[in-house]
């Protein structure tokens, strides 16, 4: 058996999502499993190289976990004729300048989302992964999600009928940091800095839509910064000047035509009261299912109840018990861990990466429109992006 080894230098793993979901949950169980293996039989090991800027966190995490390679010098890494791929969770303000220093010594990139800050610079980006001819993943994630997986099956077996409608509800209570600590970094609500909750999760909504239902054809938003002022890690007082609320209004285009309208409400000023941080409830003429990370029910229009609106009287019907659970039939690994498994093995063939930067500048397009849109007042049209 063949074995070829791919080392990936792992920028930004001291935050919260680099550390836990890339390094954690995906790339040391893909190490400790003996890679992955290719459909010639070939296997593909990973060597994690650990990058930051803080040398004790880093060198404390390497020998937490059985890494031999860490550094400080991000450029280094990159340029080291023994990287293969560059991985970027660092702050947004930072990431294309590193994707593009990547690239451009001829390395593989994976990153987080957004790939920029503005949609001129991940455009660039995008073209530069076609001049460069190197594999570009993008993370999406919650598509690889046990409840989105459901969900894309249902929408696949033509469950819903003609769709309708989306409906989207996301946000916890995020803590100012006076009382208690925030669970988000401070730089998330400073806009300099890359922050906002429109910038944040537009990106991700947007690829939810188009891989559960259909292109976003225009956008209609309202951004808010509800908690004005904020503590960062220190414990010192600063104010909040970017968006932590974003609630917007999508017209989508199904592949076969059909217009679909879908509201995602989006804050992190907000206190949950649902099964999961975040759901998804598609509406169509045959039947309705909700999904979040990891669940996925649907009510089929046969077995749809009749309510009737009473305010005289209370309301005895159950609904969640009218729905029914949708089975995963297959067993799903932590979705972070299988899309860095599929982004491998297109490395490994030369292929190119279905979630790539185009996909990912088409994310960072709809949260300018967004924030505009929030400016301006009004609905504007999401046009084609063409390299």
């Amino acid at each position: 058996m063949t074995t070829r080894t791919l080392r990936i230098a792992m920028n930004g793993i001291t935050g919260r999502m680099g550390y836990r979901q890339h390094l954690v949950r995906s790339i040391l169980p893909i190490r400790d499993q003996g890679g992955i293996t290719l459909p010639d039989g070939t296997r593909v090991q990973v060597e994690p190289v650990l990058v930051g800027r803080n040398a004790d966190k880093v060198r404390e995490l390497a020998e937490k976990h059985g890494v031999e390679h860490w550094t400080t010098d991000l450029q280094a890494a990159i340029h080291d004729p023994a990287t293969d791929i560059v991985f970027d969770a660092s702050m947004t303000s930072l990431r294309a300048g590193t994707l593009t220093e990547a690239m451009k010594a001829g390395k593989h990139v994976y990153t987080e989302k957004p790939t920029a800050e503005t949609l001129a610079e991940a455009v660039e980006l995008a073209c530069l992964r076609e001049t460069t001819g190197v594999t570009a993943g993008v993370v999406h994630d919650k598509l690889y999600l046990p409840g989105l997986v459901k969900l894309r099956r249902l929408v696949d077996e033509g469950f819903f009928g003609r769709i309708l409608s989306l409906r989207g509800e996301f946000g916890y209570w995020v803590w100012e940091g006076d009382v208690q600590p925030a669970q988000r970094p401070s730089w998330n609500y400073r806009k300099a800095d890359g922050g906002g909750m429109t910038v944040d999760m537009y990106c991700h909504w947007n690829y939810v839509l188009e891989g559960i239902v259909g292109k976003v054809r225009t956008v209609s938003s309202q951004t808010a910064t509800h908690i004005p002022t904020r503590w960062d890690e220190k414990g010192e007082p600063y104010e909040a000047t970017a968006d932590d609320a974003a609630y917007g209004i999508f017209q989508l285009e199904t592949p076969g035509g059909d217009p679909v309208i879908a509201q995602i409400n989006s804050s992190w000023a907000v206190r949950v009261h649902r099964d999961e941080l975040v759901e998804f409830q598609v509406d169509g003429t045959d039947g309705s299912a909700v999904a979040g990370l990891f669940h996925c029910v649907a009510q089929p229009r046969s077995a749809t109840p009749k309510p009737v609106w009473n305010p005289d009287l209370p309301t005895t019907e159950k609904f969640r018990d009218q729905w029914i659970d949708i089975p995963a039939n297959a067993e799903l690994d932590n979705g972070f861990k299988a899309q860095w498994e599929e982004f491998l093995a297109d490395v490994a063939l030369g292929r190119t990466h279905r979630f790539d930067l185009l996909s990912a500048a088409r994310g960072v397009q709809l949260a300018e429109l967004g924030l505009r849109s929030s400016d301006e007042g009004r609905r504007l049209d999401v046009p084609e992006i063409t390299l």
